[in-house]
């Protein structure tokens, strides 16, 4: 952390903080206030529109815990991350999903890189725009990851721009996403998900949770439409009361990188993202049919998340289907993403 930077409290500013025993940066103007968890993942913690005090992202029960705090816990590779899942919106490589094991190198549950530390530097801060750069290198395959998360005045769009580099000179396939979750208080029985033209609906081969499933097996199906489990449709567009069962379906066949999650009036979030890099967006629902753990009923939850690969079984079945991405010696994938809220007729 920089002990002598010049300070500002209007327009365009950034904060160091701790937060729970964990390094963050808050990019913050006039409309949203945006907390990052150096410390754990590079997590996008808080995303709060200022003008009706709305925070977009999901905190779970148990809110932030320093990861470091692990007293208690019996170790596995599935709550080495949900131990410390926060919610917030996670970075996810090279493993989605569960645990997987890919040329001798095992990874946990979404490993490796939401559970590391990440370096920052703060590279702009000035009254019209402020950035954080944040880089942080695997452990177990050698991939290297540098985002830049900006913040301009006026502005109610944070825009991320992120490199990845295969630093060996071999060959790699990887899964690389974005988590994004959304919850209370924002998320609401009636929300809508609106897509562009094309998209294709996989669903997981199985159920996810202990009371069945939404979506029948097999497809794909055509957006938003589907046959429903046992008989009649599901309109995955809208977001269902709580209590129905947990799903995960993967959309493909997108024609563009944007989705918007808005409430019956247009109030909501709009997520752009390039797609030619991450294709696929799973679309995961938990809305507090699983009353066991992790979730014990509390949560009601949605995750619209861009990726490269899928299914949520990890990296070794994406390499199986041939969706997970590839890197060849020293390749560098450049990657940009936007979310910005948005009003109805914005």
């Amino acid at each position: 952390m920089r002990r002598h930077r010049p300070s500002r409290n209007w327009g365009a500013r950034i904060h160091e903080i701790t937060w729970a025993g964990v390094e963050a940066v808050v990019l913050e103007n006039e409309l949203l206030r945006v907390t990052v968890l150096v410390g754990k993942g590079g997590d996008v913690a808080e995303f709060c529109y200022k003008p009706r005090d709305m925070d977009f992202v999901w905190l779970s029960p148990d809110g932030l815990r320093d990861p470091r705090d692990v007293a208690g816990g019996a170790g596995d590779d599935v709550a080495l991350f949900l131990d410390g899942y926060e919610g917030g919106w996670q970075e996810v490589l090279p493993n989605g999903g569960g645990p997987s094991t890919y040329r001798g190198a095992a990874f946990a549950q979404h490993g490796e890189v939401a559970g590391l530390p990440w370096d920052s530097e703060i590279v702009v801060d000035e009254a019209r725009e402020v950035a954080v750069r944040l880089t942080v290198r695997g452990r177990r395959m050698p991939l290297r990851v540098a985002k830049t998360l900006r913040l301009r005045a006026g502005e109610a769009e944070l825009v991320i721009e992120e490199e990845l580099v295969n630093e060996s000179g071999v060959a790699l396939e990887a899964m690389w996403g974005h988590h994004i979750v959304f919850g209370a208080p924002f998320l609401r029985p009636g929300h809508r998900i609106r897509l562009g033209a094309g998209a294709r609906v996989v669903p997981h081969e199985t159920a996810i949770g202990p009371g069945g499933r939404r979506v029948r097996g097999g497809g794909p199906h055509a957006w938003p439409r589907v046959p429903a489990d046992g008989g009649g449709v599901v309109d995955l567009d809208v977001v269902p009361g709580a209590g129905v069962p947990s799903e995960i379906v993967y959309l493909t066949g997108l024609e563009e990188g944007r989705y918007e999650v808005v409430d019956p009036a247009g109030f909501g979030m709009r997520v752009r993202w390039d797609v030619d890099v991450l294709p696929h967006l799973w679309l995961w629902q938990e809305f507090g049919a699983t009353t066991g753990h992790p979730w014990w009923g509390r949560a009601y939850v949605m995750g619209l998340e861009p990726f490269a690969g899928y299914p949520t079984d990890g990296l070794a079945a994406a390499v199986a289907n041939g969706t997970a991405l590839t890197l060849e010696p020293h390749a560098r994938r450049s990657l940009w993403l936007r979310a910005a809220v948005i009003e109805e007729g914005t």
